[in-house]
This record gives structure tokens, sequence and C-alpha cells, in this order.
């Protein structure tokens, strides 16, 4: 019987796999090939499916990945670092920062091949992050910042050079501040309990956090149910897709960017969290890490149902109310600017699909009938037949010209960069294409209004912190296409995408919520929605004061109501994110670049099909009921 061949990457799998456990000294060190990576979970490391055609940068950055992995098994105890991290959000991130510099410093001092693929995975993470871009030192990341300047200091390597112009922004008040303690790290490097302190020595010296006393003093609450698992670590992206591993099963977990260190199934997700993002205030928490919280699965008792701490600082807001014409034509041109090349792929995509539709248009009558449009053709019989009647004929309908389709885009901090000039161009072609063919579109996006809560977690303070508050932040939902509005007027408002700041945090749940109520109040019989994301949902106000899955199991009860009551379409393109496990009509790709191959075949796929029949009667559940609607600062259509 012949064997199957093997695939090319095979090797490489096993290679990494390998010297993952040897790296680690951890010989039953499971290493996992799934489209969830990368993510640490005790001894089980999931990394994506690597490239077929791998290229030697991409071979490198993966085995950054696992040398990170295998780094933190290795060099890291859970219990230590969760006694000694700090309780405060900004210092958590910071502290966190600083220990993976510290265990990197320890395997690239140790090991050049090491030090060589965890420099390539820095140099992705830079680029993705944008921090090239940063020009303003109130907006610097001072996580980044301390994590490349203990780097500097351990390993004597310098920062990156798309870093280096951040760096110098700040990098004379942090030496002035803490100088002389970031000094004493490297006599520490060996020893995690001291080098914790010292870390914390630093946050002092730099105001960061409310709790920069004696670590020891810190509540028995913050440290871990298991001391044996993990931390999070700061890593690159995920990539990857749905392919089977070799020889070991897919992951079966499902870890997210909100899970924490407390509870049953401590994990490390890496990258690809809002927490790594930098806007023009950096966010509370450093990448996969939340705060203290409670745990009501742990205690036995049964969560609460969803809600919202306050709305009145909510908006609905129309693209072009947030910034002035001129910079938005100015974003405009630099959105342009920067996908010409890509943008002929997406537009050929798109006359496919626009093919496709318009095949369906073609024309079909009924004939002989009593009224209608004459039907010349058949005057003959008049002339012949002085008697017979004049006969009429009537175009039939077209199904898919009474449609409506809504594109809703992730607008959280982690799509910056490449993501969400892609996934703008793709929407706006896609726009453009589907007008065409008579189906109207809408174009929306959601964000919130603030990092660490904004105005409802001021308001929740002043309350003197009541417990499970719910959501505790400002939604920002986005209007950058109305379904009434055509294409030429509202083309440059997705230029404001690209606006340093506008991306934040992600509440998933309730952005579905009111991209649904706009579908259920237009009048055309068939209704799509598209949900492009590249996470779970994170909102670090709201998760540090609920349970970890708080946000996460309001998505899956919002998007199984849609799925199951509502006669809207969902369907959703995850951008490095298994969407799979919680939209029955998924896709995930693993470079941004197949986005718009992603959306136009899916759409395809749609109007192939018959529109979906859902039972009268009834009504929706609660869930799709907003608390209260937020302001709107415009009229949209």
């Amino acid at each position: 019987m012949a064997t199957k061949p093997e695939s090319p990457t095979e090797p490489f799998k096993r290679a990494l796999a390998h010297a993952a456990r040897s790296l680690a000294e951890t010989p039953d060190l499971e290493v996992v090939f799934s489209g969830d990576g990368p993510s640490l979970v005790g001894n089980r490391a999931t990394l994506p499916h690597p490239p077929r055609d791998l290229s030697e940068r991409e071979a490198s950055r993966m085995r950054g990945m696992a040398d990170q992995m295998a780094l933190r098994l290795a060099h890291h105890d859970g219990a230590t670092h969760a006694r000694l991290r700090p309780v405060d959000p900004a210092g958590a991130a910071a502290f966190e920062a600083i220990e993976q510099a510290r265990i990197e410093a320890i395997g690239s001092n140790a090991l050049g091949g090491v030090r060589a693929n965890l420099t390539v995975l820095l140099e992705g993470q830079v680029e993705r992050k944008g921090l090239a871009r940063m020009v303003d030192r109130t907006a610097v990341p001072l996580p980044d910042v301390l994590a490349l300047l203990v780097r500097e200091r351990l390993t004597g390597d310098a920062p990156p050079a798309g870093a280096r112009a951040m760096v110098d922004l700040v990098r004379a008040e942090i030496e002035q501040k803490a100088g002389g303690d970031l000094d004493r790290l490297t006599a520490a490097m060996d020893d995690q309990n001291a080098f914790a302190r010292i870390a914390r020595t630093i946050l002092s010296d730099l105001d960061l956090g409310d709790d920069a006393g004696d670590p020891t003093e810190n509540s028995e609450d913050e440290a871990p149910e298991s001391d044996s698992e993990p931390e999070p670590a700061d890593s690159d992206d995920g990539e990857g897709d749905s392919q089977e591993s070799d020889g070991s099963s897919t992951a079966e977990t499902e870890p997210s960017e909100s899970q924490t260190d407390s509870g049953e199934d401590q994990s490390v997700q890496l990258e690809d969290s809002d927490e790594s993002d930098t806007t023009d205030e950096a966010p509370d928490l450093g990448d996969g890490m939340q705060p203290s919280r409670p745990d009501f699965k742990d205690r036995g008792t049964v969560e609460p149902a969803y809600k919202v701490y306050s709305t009145k600082d909510d908006e609905v807001v129309p693209a072009e109310e947030l910034c002035d014409a001129e910079e938005l034509a100015r974003l405009r041109a630099y959105l342009d600017q920067q996908i010409q090349q890509f943008s002929s792929v997406v537009s050929r995509l798109a006359n496919k699909l626009q093919r496709r539709l318009l095949a369906q248009q073609n024309r079909s009558w009924s004939f002989d009938l009593e009224e209608g449009v004459l039907d010349v053709s058949r005057l003959t019989r008049i002339i012949t037949d002085p008697t017979a009647p004049l006969s009429f004929k009537q175009e039939d309908d077209t199904e898919f010209r009474d449609t409506v389709v809504t594109i809703l885009i992730d607008n959280s901090g982690s799509m910056r960069g490449r993501p969400i000039m892609v996934a703008a161009v793709c929407a706006d072609i896609l726009a453009r294409t589907l007008e065409r063919c008579a189906v109207k579109v809408e174009i929306l996006g959601f964000t919130t209004r603030a990092w660490k809560g904004g105005q409802a977690r001021d308001e929740w303070i002043r309350s003197g912190k009541p417990a499970n508050p719910g959501r505790l932040n400002d939604l920002r939902h986005i209007i950058y296409k109305a379904a009434e509005a055509p294409w030429r007027r509202a083309r440059k408002n997705l230029g404001l995408m690209m606006r340093e700041g506008l991306l934040k945090e992600n509440i998933d749940g309730e952005a579905l919520v009111w991209a649904h109520s706009r579908l259920m109040a237009r009048p055309e019989s068939r209704r799509i929605l598209m949900v492009i994301s590249d996470g779970a949902p994170v909102d670090d106000s709201t998760l540090s004061v609920n349970s970890g899955h708080y946000l996460e199991r309001h998505l899956r009860q919002v998007i199984g109501e849609i799925e199951g009551n509502s006669p809207v379409e969902l369907i959703a393109v995850g951008i490095g994110h298994d969407v799979t496990r919680y939209y029955k009509r998924a896709v995930t790709i693993v470079d941004v670049e197949q986005l718009g191959g992603a959306m136009t075949e899916k759409l395809a796929e749609l109007f192939d099909e018959h529109p979906k029949q859902v039972a009268r009667g009834g009504g929706f559940g609660g869930v799709l009921r907003p608390a209260s609607r937020p302001a709107v600062k415009a009229s949209a259509g």
C-alpha cells in the first residue's frame, strides 16, 4: 500500500518541534500547528502553520516564536511572576514587558541562532505595531520602550532600526529617572525574584502604577491557582490556517486575547491583541494579560448577565464628523498611494464577482400577458389576424436586486497598519462593485472612544466601584458609508481608518447588535452582514472587573441569536484569528493579502444560494436589543 506523500513543510515542523523541546529542556513539550497559534498553555505550544513557499525570513520568524515559548518554559516561574506583578494595569503591562525581555536575553546570550531568530521576530513586531511612525512622545508605548531598553542593557543589542526614533523620544527622560536601576538588571538576570524586585523599583521611578511599594504586600487573590502555568509572552502575530498538525491533534482549547492568569485555563495568547497597540494613549495591559478579576466559574456561582454600566457617552458618528474635510482627503490620498498594487488585485476579484452577479441578471420575460410592455415581436399577428389581441410582456425581477449588504470592520488597535488598510480598500472596491449590480452596501466600523474605560469608568469610580458593573467603556460606532449614500460621496470617508489614534479597543457583541438593528430597519427583503475582525473582543477596563470571558460570552450569545432567529445572513472573515469558533459561516485567512479574495468569494457563495428563511413569530431575544440608543452626531441615512 502506497504511503501518502509528505507535505513539503513537514520536515520543518519536526525540526522546529525538536528544537523547541531541547531549548525548553522539556521532553514532553507538545508542539501543535494550528490556526489558533501562537499560544502557550501549560506544556502545549501552538504555532501557526508555515506557508508552503517558506522564505528564509519567515522561517526565522517562526523559529523565533518557538524559541520564545521554549525560553519561557525554561526560565520563567509563573508563581513568582504573579506574586510580584503590580496590580495597576499600566504597571502590569510594563512589568510583563521587562520580564519577557529578561527571558529572551538569557536565550540570546547563550545561542547566536536564538538571538538571530528573536531579532527577526522583534523586527516584525515593530513593523506590525507601527512603532516606526511614532513621532509624538506622549503617544509612545512605555512597555515597548522599556522592553527595548532592557534588551539593550542585557544583550548589548540596540533597538531595531524601525524603533530607534521612537525610543530616542523618551530615552533621556527614562535614563534620568531610572538609569541606575536599569543598570542593576544585568547582575540579576538569572534570578527572577531579584530581577522582578528591581523591575518594580524601575516602575516606581517612572511613576507607573499606584502600588509600587513592597511587592510582598500584594493581595493573595492576584496569584494564579496553578503555580506551574506560564505567564503571557510578547510575541509576533499568529498566522496559520486550520490544517491538521504534524501527528498531533489540532488545538482544542480556545484561548483568546482576553484570557488571564486566574482560573483553570491559564494560557499565553501571543501578539494579535489590542493590548500591544500604540495610539494616542497606551493601553492598560501587556499582550495576553488581564488584571485580577472575579471568576464566577471557579466559585461555582452563576455569572451575571451582560449589562452596560453607562451609555450616555456612547456615540454613533459619521466618519466625516471625526475629522475635517481637508484631513479626510489627505488620508484618502495616503490610502490610495499605499495600496495601488494591491488595489488592482482586488479589482480583478471584484470584477469576477460582478460578472457572476450580472450573469444572474440576464433578462427573463413572461410573454402573452394582458398588460405590461407591448411585445413588438408579435405585432405581425395583428396584420395576419386583425381580431387577435395585442400581446404584452413583463420582465421578471432578479432576486438579489432587493438586497442590502453591511460590511462591519473591526477598528481595534490590533488592526493597525496593513490589516486596516487592506480592509478599507476591499470594502471600498466591493461597495463600488455591488452598487453597479443594484445592491445597496453599508460600511460600518466599531471601536471605543478611549483606552482605560473613558467616562464610563470614571463614573463607576466616582460611584464607589460597585461590583459587577458590566461594560465599562464608551463605544464609538462609525458610519463610513450609509446604505443610501452613493459610493462616490462616501469613498473619502474610508481614509479615516488611516488616522492615528482612531483604533482602540473592540467590543464585538454590541457592535453586532448595532449593525443588526440597522439592517433590520432596512426595507430590503434580503439582508447580509459581513464581519471583518482579527481577534476576540478585548476591553481592559471591562475585563478587569468582570470575568475573563465576559465579552466573548456576550459575543457568542449575539451570534447565536442572529444565526438562529434573525433573517439577517451573517458571515465573518478572520484575519489570523479563528473566527470559525464563533460563526457558523466563516473563513479564517492567514495573510491579510487574502482578504479581498475571501470577501468576494463569500459574497459570491451567498448570492448563489437562496435567501435565508427564518420562522416568524417570537421575535428576537433580549440580547439583540441595545440597552439604549447612543447619540448620533449627524444624520447618516
